[in-house]
């Protein structure tokens, strides 16, 4: 069995986002202000690799992600749009064509869905502008933060089409539906106070220094909890979200049998006891392969 294969998250030359790691939190950072931090295509390729590379190799506890400039992020660059195909692949049946693009979509998906999916809770600090795709991110992530200046769009109604790499999904489960279907059909900005009044985002904050540290901070907060016991909440709450009350009790009793784990919580009350921070150990790294 082989571990993943190496990559430097912080050295690397990425498009997209730079990357720091440090107190067991990985920053992970939208740095293309003067396009509005757009989605090109190096950043559907970028972000599930550096989420993945820190989910498979443990290199964090919690993920925070924010971004640079005056907005969030714009979402889907045009150029992605207005890309075109082949020559061949215009040639073929609209039917091939059309299967083909499902899988397609459902690639961008799981760029997002690694977010959702990842071991360890993912934050987002948002300021102006959170804009189609950036909705699909951002309600992809555990735990959003925003500033004053914030707002959510759900873009693609705007330009004709309809939103498809996970914003009905989710948003369905974090805020109530009437709110979903308005901000769907009308495409308006729903602004900040807004949002954290239909619990969309957690708090909101007066700068994007505040919301940044802010996110940071609990971060660090989450990383000195033990690993195992934060991931265990993350599973448990996202199969309680798409399951049954029922198979959500039963979920977790199995989960117990299996890893409840007494010296971690020996630890966690003697670091109490002892007015230090406590020590446990690291999620295990995955192996894939042979």
């Amino acid at each position: 069995m082989n571990a993943p294969a190496a990559i430097d998250l912080t050295t690397t030359d990425w498009t997209c986002f730079d990357v720091s790691i440090q107190d067991h939190v990985a920053h992970i950072q939208l740095k293309r202000p003067e396009a509005m931090n757009s989605m090109v295509r190096e950043f559907w390729n970028e972000l599930p690799l550096i989420v993945n590379d820190i989910n498979d190799n443990a290199r964090a506890r919690c993920i925070v992600i924010s971004s640079t400039g005056k907005h969030f992020c714009a979402g889907m660059d045009l150029a992605v749009f207005t890309g075109g195909g082949t020559a061949e692949t215009a040639a073929q049946d609209r039917h091939v064509n059309a299967e083909a693009m499902r899988h397609h979509v459902k690639g961008l998906q799981d760029c997002f869905s690694c977010l959702d999916e990842a071991r360890m809770p993912v934050i987002a600090a948002i300021q102006g502008g959170c804009i189609g795709g950036a909705v699909d991110m951002t309600s992809a992530c555990d735990i959003r933060y925003c500033t004053t200046d914030a707002f959510f769009v759900i873009q693609e109604i705007n330009i004709g089409m309809t939103a498809d790499v996970g914003t009905f999904p989710r948003l369905c489960k974090l805020i109530p539906e009437g709110w979903v279907r308005e901000l769907a059909y009308t495409g308006r900005r729903l602004p900040a106070h807004r949002a954290r009044e239909i619990g969309l985002v957690n708090e909101v904050f007066d700068s994007h220094e505040a919301v940044v540290a802010h996110a940071l901070a609990t971060a660090r907060e989450i990383a000195a909890k033990a690993p195992l016991a934060v991931t265990g909440s993350k599973v448990m709450i996202n199969y309680a979200r798409d399951h049954s009350l029922k198979d959500a009790l039963d979920y977790i009793a199995v989960w117990q049998t299996a890893m409840f784990s007494g010296p971690h919580m020996g630890e966690a009350f003697r670091a109490k006891a002892e007015k230090r921070d406590a020590v446990f150990p690291d999620l295990a790294v995955l192996r894939k392969g042979m």
